[in-house]
């Protein structure tokens, strides 16, 4: 199985922070240095984590509906009120919507979720409390039918998806109003890829994509069952490739209009059997869309309501975040996602009625390159995080609305994932807690009793209010960081293209985030991923992308995951920061919305945009 190189960057042209480290002098070894040192922490973790082996186990099958919960408490939802009919809801994007065919969406914004729709969608059934879809990975149990009623893996190869019956296009031209049947999925995913030649039909940012690389055919029985047929085994890569909701990759285009039209990238020849129907888009200015009268989706929780609640979505690009700020305060936005700590307190002091909502962002990390002296000496790794005052960062600097806690691979916001802090062993939490003094004896363990010189490149969108900190940090123990910030292309360029960063780097380019897919989490720090631009050069750690690769169940996956973050945590590498947070803005008269990941907006659009907008309704 080729790992997936496309559709999984969380932020839009906003920092994921990583950094990259070398000195002058560089070394062929790019292991860590595990030599123990007569100092009050240990270099090496108390964890065990050589490659976890998990027994193979048959795929069970998941049959997933609309009336499955995993609530604990009955109609938990009834606290929120009763759903209205009718309105206007008012969002708003700070780009352009630039694309309007899923074939051609790569790294273009797009608002096609608000009429295309997947196979699959959020469990609108889930308590916030128990699952609340803040993050872009949506695990297989979060997930039921969308336009397929249910799903099941007949044998480890073959992924069955069910259609619901009773689906219509949209009754506009060259549809107009047939039925939604087996064969236009097929068309869609071999519009994608062919697997009876291995490559990508359409000439667009996808045609790089391998993600459906291990699809070896799609087929339709009948008219409401698609067969989807894997070389491989493993049903998380199915699910990541057929559940991304990041990127637009798995909506459903008409097949009749890109038979028509060649493609579905004016706007005028959008169609899908979504919610809402676009009828006016004015470039850098607006979108609308109305209710879809021949919709058929029903609300979940109230399973008699037909959907969508609100009758018309205005979608407005607002570039300036002042004059988007301007517009919720005077109730002209019913929405604003991706404030700031700063932002989201100066609306609470003007409008304290507005909701607050805090989400999960980036995980900013410093990631040392591994190939060149000091940064491949472990001491060295452990003597920077714990000259970093992580505590004081998250209470000071982001006034307490983040944990303090460190990262390693995976967020802690991914529920059921990885290896939350909680879960570490004292031993492993004492090393990466704020010792400066423990901090310069590791350094004159390693060789550099005075400290060293060091530098960071960085991209215009990092935040250097935190990277002034870290560079007092680091100053007080003697490692003294030079910053260099970049426009964004130049350093995408030199970091994320030629890797020819020297020292630390901190930016968006080669960092896939921690909060996606968990294959594609791991993989970005083996040996032969392109965005490898550390100098990571580990067999231990690329055996853990191999085991995940290999998986045949979701539980081996997990193990994989486990084992990759446990073996960072040990080499300390990235340098933790932490897990920042933007604040969702949301006017009370807006229900139904709680920060959902995709919902209103995204990394290239909000994927969820019809699912979501239906199903959330407006009062007075």
């Amino acid at each position: 199985m080729k790992k997936k190189i496309t559709g999984v960057l969380i932020t839009f042209l906003i920092a994921i922070s990583m950094v990259l480290a070398s000195c002058s002098s560089s070394t062929k070894s790019s292991t860590s240095t595990t030599s123990t040192v007569p100092i009050t922490t240990s270099t090496t973790s108390a964890i065990t984590s050589t490659a976890v082996t998990s027994t193979t186990s048959t795929v069970a099958t998941i049959a997933s509906t609309a009336t499955t919960t995993n609530t604990s408490t009955e109609n938990w939802w009834d606290s929120l009120g009763t759903p209205q009919y009718g309105g206007t809801l008012t969002l708003y994007s700070s780009v352009d919507v630039t694309v309007f065919d899923p074939a051609l969406e790569g790294f273009n914004y797009n608002i096609i979720g608000g009429w295309m729709e997947r196979l699959f969608a959020d469990n609108w059934l889930i308590a916030p409390s128990d699952y609340n879809f803040s993050t872009a990975f949506r695990p297989a149990d979060y997930e039921v039918g969308g336009l397929a009623s249910d799903w099941e893996f007949t044998d480890p190869n073959t992924f069955v998806a069910h259609l619901r019956q009773g689906i219509y296009w949209q009754n506009l031209p060259p549809a107009n109003g047939r039925e939604f049947v087996a064969s236009d999925v097929v068309a869609h995913y071999t519009r994608w890829y062919n697997p009876t030649t291995g490559g990508y039909t359409v000439d667009g940012p996808h045609a790089t994509s391998n993600y459906l690389a291990d699809l070896t055919s799609i087929t339709a029985p009948d008219k409401f069952t698609v067969v989807f047929k894997w070389s491989i085994a493993n049903p998380d890569w199915v699910y990541e490739c057929l559940m991304l909701s990041g990127t637009a990759e798995n909506s459903i285009e008409c097949p009749d209009a890109v038979a028509l039209y060649g493609s579905v990238n004016d706007w005028h020849h959008a169609i899908g059997t979504g919610p809402f129907i676009l009828t006016d888009f004015v470039d850098n200015s607006s979108a609308t869309m109305v209710a879809n009268p021949n919709y058929w989706g029903h609300d979940e929780r109230y399973p008699q309501n037909k959907l969508p609640y609100v009758q018309t979505v205005k979608y407005l690009i607002i570039p300036d975040s002042t004059t988007a700020l301007a517009a919720l305060r005077t109730g002209k936005l019913d929405n604003l996602d991706g404030a700031t700590i700063q932002q989201s307190q100066a609306v609470a002091s003007t409008n304290p009625q507005i909701i607050r909502t805090t989400v999960p962002s980036i995980g900013e990390d410093i990631d040392p390159r591994m190939d060149t002296a000091p940064f491949n000496d472990v001491r060295v790794r452990q003597a920077m995080q714990q000259s970093l005052d992580l505590g004081s960062i998250a209470k000071d600097y982001y006034q307490g609305f983040v944990s303090p806690n460190p990262d390693s691979l995976t967020s802690q916001y991914m529920t059921g994932w990885g290896f939350p802090y909680s879960q570490w062993p004292q031993t492993l939490q004492a090393q990466f807690a704020y010792n400066p003094t423990n901090a310069k004896a590791l350094l004159a363990a390693a060789g550099y009793p005075n400290g060293f010189n060091t530098s960071i490149v960085v991209d215009q969108y990092f935040d250097t209010s935190l990277l002034a900190i870290v560079q007092s940090d680091f100053a007080a123990v003697g490692i003294n960081m030079s910053i260099q910030v970049l426009p964004f292309p130049s350093y995408n360029s030199l970091v994320g293209t030629q890797h020819k960063q020297t020292a630390l780097n901190a930016g968006s380019a080669g960092n896939i985030g921690k909060t996606t897919e968990p294959i594609s989490e791991i993989g970005k720090y083996i040996t032969t991923n392109s965005t490898n631009s550390w100098g990571f050069n580990d067999p231990t750690y690329n055996a853990f992308y191999t085991q995940a690769q290999n998986a045949t169940s979701l539980d081996a996956v997990k193990a994989a995951l486990l084992g990759a973050n446990q073996y960072l945590l040990q080499i300390h590498f990235p340098i933790s920061l932490l897990q920042t947070v933007t604040v969702s803005l949301t006017q009370p008269s807006l229900h139904g919305y709680y920060g959902q990941n995709d919902a209103f907006t995204g990394s290239y659009g909000p994927t969820c945009l019809g699912f979501y907008s239906a199903r959330c309704w407006l009062t007075q």
